[in-house]
């Protein structure tokens, strides 16, 4: 769930174009109940945002042709999704540490990211990343928190903004206060009954978590927090 599904699908690639013409086959893209999927957005994140409340295995289509030049980037490569991958590293932790983890980093410790996540391979992946997660002590906390707000019943894209994990007065920010500050409408309730829920990785955290703690523990690879916000289930 927190792989790319063009980085995921290749034996499902394989086995279609077995039973296909090679004429018949353009750009892969996938798509669930009429929504095409972007490729640049973990799974998880999709799973979340499009299916969280429906029953696993998520059953997505793949589609040879027809590609919806309106609503997904071109993938022609793994390079292009090593190279939003590395750009969003590289992001976050402009965010955090003023880039500097990133740059005292060498081209053989990107790589080493990039193939610990390709490969699913925890430890070669936390042996680079781990860096990315310190601090100094006498800081309590990153500079500001990497983090993305994506809204289920908007086509709007996601929210962004500078947000730091400490207040001025020294307390912890959590959940809610980054929610109140950059998408109050996500925890205010309408008619006193809450109409959205708020998700990351599959779970619904409790408002009260420090975001500092739920970066260091729940950013995916990207070193993002990608919150979703989903209507309530109605059942």
């Amino acid at each position: 769930m927190i792989s790319y599904l063009t980085l995921v699908t290749d034996k499902v690639k394989k086995h279609f174009q077995k039973v296909m013409r090679q004429e018949e086959v353009s750009e892969i893209w996938f798509e669930y109940e009429g929504t095409p999927l972007k490729w640049h957005y973990p799974i998880g994140l999709l799973f979340d945002l499009h299916a969280s409340n429906t029953a696993l295995p998520w059953s997505i289509t793949v589609h040879f042709k027809n590609f919806p030049e309106k609503d997904l980037l071109h993938c022609h490569s793994k390079d292009v999704i090593e190279a939003h991958f590395m750009a969003c590293i590289k992001e976050a932790d402009a965010l955090k540490h003023k880039s500097q983890v990133i740059n005292e980093m060498q081209k053989k410790d990107h790589k080493q990211l990039w193939m610990g996540l390709q490969n699913d391979k925890f430890e070669q992946f936390w042996a680079i990343n781990r860096k990315l997660m310190e601090y100094p002590p006498e800081d309590s906390g990153f500079r500001y928190i990497p983090f993305r707000i994506y809204q289920a019943a908007t086509e709007r894209p996601f929210i962004q903004k500078l947000f730091r994990p400490i207040a001025s007065g020294g307390q912890l920010h959590t959940l809610g206060d980054l929610l109140k500050d950059v998408c109050p409408s996500a925890i205010t309730p309408e008619d006193g009954e809450m109409k959205t829920q708020v998700m990351i990785h599959g779970i619904e955290p409790m408002l009260e978590t420090p975001i500092q703690w739920l970066s260091e523990h729940m950013s995916y690879p990207d070193n993002f927090l990608h919150i979703s916000i989903i209507p309530q289930p109605t059942d």
